[in-house]
């Protein structure tokens, strides 16, 4: 990790855009994986005691679930929406490039690398310097409040691990990365499917999260294969724009979201089921990394090691001595 102070997320530029975004956006939701599916994927993922876990995995105020709430809906990077492509194989004159659909990937990714940043510095909160666990900073008796401000440590830590996975689970759900195509030609309103089975090489999000911005999102970039895609909402992608239509574009609702197993791209052979199954992989993996990276950061009196036994347990003050 750099040994600069890590600015808050609010500071970084890709997110002030996104607020000036915000401001002006109505408060109908934008369609995702449903809290029930987001809850079922931490839960599967995540070895935590119960009242840990729900304040993260909760379907309707868990802390991976907070991205989905307000007018966190329509920012389409929060969800991985809007990199949208379609090759000259299967589509002439598409009316975006590669490379802007790998843009908006990249912004997506982006604010994931500032959420495991954020949530590295939080955690130094929830142990003292000779690795007791401050009872004060991990107590769960009152339930966390996902807003954006300074909480018990613990609290903030789990609201920059939420707010950064989510949108991660929600790509596979958005986009082609693990599905198939229907049978038939493929094309605009039926584009190919990848039918990956691994976990997408660019959320590497810790060791993203220790290089310079520049730096890893040329790494990032040569990651993306060329038919990778996600739907075109209408949010507001990276940029503050905000499409109304999506017309001649491949659409979220009508083309590539697996957001529940009734939507269309659903209900292709095994669809849905590689959807949940790819976004479970990938918290794990993002949960791994995290582990990996506190013991890394905070090797002095095991205080890493003692940062994750404060996270997973409901009582870390008597769990972790």
């Amino acid at each position: 990790m750099p040994n600069s102070p890590i600015p808050s997320l609010a500071r970084t530029t890709t997110v002030a855009v996104f607020m000036i975004a915000l401001a002006a956006a109505p408060s109908d939701p934008a369609l995702a994986f449903t809290g029930g599916n987001h809850e079922t994927v931490t839960r599967a993922a995540l070895p935590w005691e119960s009242a840990t876990l729900s304040e993260m995995a909760d379907a309707r105020n868990g802390a991976i679930n907070a991205n989905d709430h307000g007018g966190y809906f329509l920012l389409g990077p929060l969800h991985c929406d809007n990199a949208d492509y379609v090759s000259p194989r299967y589509v002439e004159d598409y009316p975006r490039s590669r490379d802007e659909a790998t843009t908006e990937l990249l912004a997506c990714i982006r604010t994931s690398v500032a959420r495991f940043r954020n949530a590295i510095q939080a955690a130094d909160g929830l142990v003292d310097a000779q690795g007791k666990v401050r009872a004060d900073q991990s107590d769960l008796t009152s339930h966390c409040t996902w807003k954006e401000a300074p909480d018990r440590a613990k609290c903030d830590v789990l609201e920059q691990l939420g707010r950064g996975w989510h949108q991660m689970q929600d790509f596979y759900a958005h986009s082609n990365w693990s599905d198939r195509a229907a049978p038939g030609p493929v094309g605009l309103d039926n584009p190919p499917g990848l039918a990956r089975t691994d976990v997408a090489p660019f959320f590497d999000i810790r060791r993203y999260s220790g290089m310079e911005d520049a730096a890893w999102t040329r790494d990032a970039r040569t990651r993306i294969p060329v038919d990778l895609a996600t739907g075109c909402y209408s949010d507001f992608d990276s940029t503050g724009v905000k499409d109304d239509d999506c017309a001649g574009r491949v659409q979220h609702n009508r083309d590539l979201n697996k957001d529940t197993a009734a939507a269309r791209r659903s209900k292709t052979g095994d669809n849905f089921s590689h959807a949940l199954s790819g976004a479970t992989a990938e918290t794990t993996r993002q949960w791994n990394d995290f582990k990996a990276e506190l013991r890394t950061t905070y090797p002095d009196h095991r205080r890493g090691e003692q940062m994750i036994c404060a996270l997973v347990h409901d009582d870390p003050a008597s769990s972790c001595p």
